[in-house]
């Protein structure tokens, strides 16, 4: 494999008909251009250019060479200019991951605000469950996702990178006409004889309602189990019960049913993006997650209390 340096100046010498004219373009001196002419031509293993009284021809050799080196020199900028498409985000893929519960809430306002931004990317988004989010990351068929944990069983994939976003707290929900329903503000003591709606076992806003019922003092009475927030969401609205979610999950809730604040009664989850820390990542991936963090951000400013 020749060095593509020295093939361009193999170009340039035969394009200018001579050394001295070729290194004044290069902005070399002749010596150092004759230098490398020479060993491009042992790397060869035979002459490039014939000499002459006032310059130089190309051999049959350093013709053949030459045009196959034109050839390349027009691939490497096409590359370059490709390239610099990409970093300047007139082109690309980016490749997003999200789940359900922020799929009404941060992911919109980011892909609107990324689309508005850089409209020449080809933007994917992938919602899915946690494990599927975690697994197309490491088979790195998405480049970032937004995760969720709780601080009883934090994310552990040594592989992967997170920035936290924000901590999305843990609201109840009852329904309109409860007697609860125009309160701002409860504890969990206050709810000791409710009924319950719950996601099915093992989910985690299961456990998180286990949690904060035992640490008011009294074990959950369960009315139903959901298989998802809006089935649940149903339920609190013609009075079956109450029931626990995480606020971003909620903030489309439907008609019926009020959302009252816990405040730090129930644990709150984390929001984070999440990367494979072994990647290159490419500059359309960068942008969308600092649109995440700048959405984020304006999220957390206007749900603060003013």
């Amino acid at each position: 494999m020749y060095d593509i340096r020295r093939l361009s100046m193999l170009v340039m010498i035969i394009d200018c008909g001579s050394v001295t004219a070729a290194a004044k373009t290069l902005g070399y001196t002749v010596s150092a251009l004759s230098q490398q002419l020479q060993r491009l031509e042992l790397e060869v293993g035979q002459p490039l250019v014939r000499r002459q009284p006032r310059g130089v021809v190309a051999t049959e050799a350093g013709a053949l060479l030459a045009g196959h080196a034109r050839y390349v020199l027009r691939r490497m900028r096409a590359a370059e200019s490709e390239l610099d498409e990409l970093s300047g985000l007139r082109r690309g893929r980016v490749s997003v991951g999200t789940f359900p519960t922020v799929g009404t809430t941060l992911m919109p306002m980011a892909i609107s605000r990324f689309r508005r931004e850089y409209p020449d990317v080809r933007l994917e988004v992938h919602s899915a469950r946690f494990d599927e989010l975690v697994s197309s990351l490491q088979e790195n068929s998405i480049g970032i996702s937004l995760l969720w944990d709780y601080e009883w069983n934090r994310i552990d994939e040594p592989d992967l990178s997170l920035t936290p976003l924000l901590e999305d707290p843990t609201v109840l929900v009852v329904s309109e006409d409860h007697r609860l329903g125009r309160t701002r503000h409860v504890n969990m003591s206050m709810l000791r004889h409710e009924d319950w709606i719950v996601r099915k076992s093992g989910h985690p806003v299961a456990e998180v309602l286990e949690r904060s019922c035992r640490g008011a003092g009294f074990t959950p009475k369960i009315a139903f189990e959901a298989n998802d927030y809006q089935e649940a969401l149903a339920m609190v609205s013609v009075g079956l019960g109450v029931a626990l979610a995480p606020q971003t999950a909620v903030v489309s809730a439907r008609p019926g049913v009020r959302i009252v604040s816990l405040g730090q009664e129930a644990p709150s989850r984390r929001i984070v993006i999440a990367h494979r820390s072994d990647r290159v990542r490419p500059p359309g991936e960068h942008a969308m997650h600092q649109i995440l963090v700048d959405v984020a951000r304006e999220h957390l400013l206007a749900d603060r209390p003013s």
